[in-house]
């Protein structure tokens, strides 16, 4: 796989922490089905001159980890998205590690789709129980293009067994069968083998590796599944799929309708989307920041801004205590993401062959002077 390094867009000016906290909202948001551990999913939501945005890492992820996160909230907020060259974007159903039972429930709330993403190797669960699953979901759609996601629960040979006993159902391809990318390569080549048609895509070795392109390099993967917030924003992400030379799909991560804005944004301005994405997620919470959710209509979302509801707000607030841990997790990303930046920039004049300004590297946590924010 040739991949071109990637060339960061221009910086964006980062707005101090106090403009940031004195717009905060945070919520908690009931899910419908548990779905990634997860029974309420929280989230602190910023608005700027542009909108909306939404920092929402989950909550095992340190600073480090969410400080891209909060780049992406502040691109949406103070900045916007890039032009789109879509208006509307093809979705799939999602599927937790129900039983069979539930599975028509399930996709009853998405509407008429053509995809489904079902979740497998849950902990706690057999095989047995991803087939009947995903056997249902067959069963209930037999023309829907099905894919499977193991968020790296698999083990090679699990991967491979596991893939065996799937693939008569006619997968797309399978999200992160194993958890780190020499697994991934190993699997994609034995498939290749086997002579399978099922295609490797990779989710969390690209967004929770230091080096995002690594995947394509070392042919770890044939399709790229791409969340806007964890790469630092749309337009870092867009520069990312272009630089690795592969199909992608996006998806979200249990965002609320703000955060699936950020997403639709980067699926409407991709020049190629070969794949329904995974965008309908709000249909999975029983509630929203908004009194028109980002869901689908005939399988695809319409690519539109969020009006966001101080109702909704206030309904979903979280706890003081809640609101409290948020916030002191807000301060302190904010000063890694600018602390990252800085450093940054007192490296791109090199980079760039220009003598370094005075006013490139200013920043201040509280005051009027922002830091930048390389978007």
């Amino acid at each position: 796989m040739h991949t071109r390094p990637p060339t960061p867009p221009d910086p964006l000016p980062l707005p101090s922490l106090g403009e940031l906290a004195a717009s905060a909202r945070v919520v908690s948001v009931p899910m419908r089905v548990k779905f990634r551990g997860v029974l309420e999913r929280e989230a602190l939501l910023v608005r700027g001159p542009a909108g909306w945005g939404e920092f929402c890492p989950f909550l095992e992820y340190d600073d480090a980890e969410s400080a891209p996160w909060l780049a992406s909230a502040v691109e949406a907020a103070w900045y916007g998205f890039p032009a789109p060259v879509r208006a509307s974007v093809p979705v799939n159903a999602t599927v937790p590690a129900v039983g069979p039972g539930a599975v028509e429930g399930v996709l009853a709330r998405f509407g008429a789709v053509g995809a489904v993403k079902v979740k497998v190797a849950e902990k706690g669960q057999e095989l047995a129980d991803d087939v009947a699953r995903v056997a249902e979901v067959r069963r209930l759609l037999p023309d829907a293009g099905i894919k499977v996601d193991a968020n790296g629960g698999w083990g090679i040979d699990q991967a491979l067994d596991a893939l065996d006993a799937l693939e008569r159902f006619g997968l797309q391809y399978v999200e992160q069968p194993v958890a780190d990318i020499p697994g991934l390569r190993t699997v994609r080549l034995e498939l290749r083998r086997r002579g399978s048609d099922v295609l490797v895509a990779a989710d969390e070795s690209v967004r929770r590796q230091e080096d995002p392109l690594r995947v394509a390099r070392e042919d770890a993967a044939d399709v790229l599944v791409i969340k806007a917030p964890p790469l630092g924003g749309v337009r870092r992400a867009l520069d990312i799929i272009g630089s690795a030379g592969l199909p992608a799909v996006v998806s979200s991560a249990l965002d609320t309708s703000v955060g699936i804005r950020a997403g639709l944004a980067l699926a409407a301005a991709l020049p190629d989307l070969p794949y329904a994405c995974g965008l309908a997620t709000v249909s999975l919470m029983a509630g929203d920041v908004t009194d028109a959710s980002l869901v689908p209509r005939a399988g695809a979302i319409a690519v539109r801004d969020v009006e966001v509801s101080e109702d909704k707000l206030d309904r979903f607030a979280a706890a003081p205590e809640r609101r409290a841990w948020w916030l002191q997790r807000l301060a302190r990303t904010y000063g890694v993401l600018s602390g990252a930046q800085r450093d940054s920039l007192r490296q791109e004049p090199r980079r760039l062959g220009r003598p370094a300004r005075e006013n490139d590297t200013e920043t201040s946590h509280e005051g009027n002077t922002g830091s930048t924010l390389a978007g």
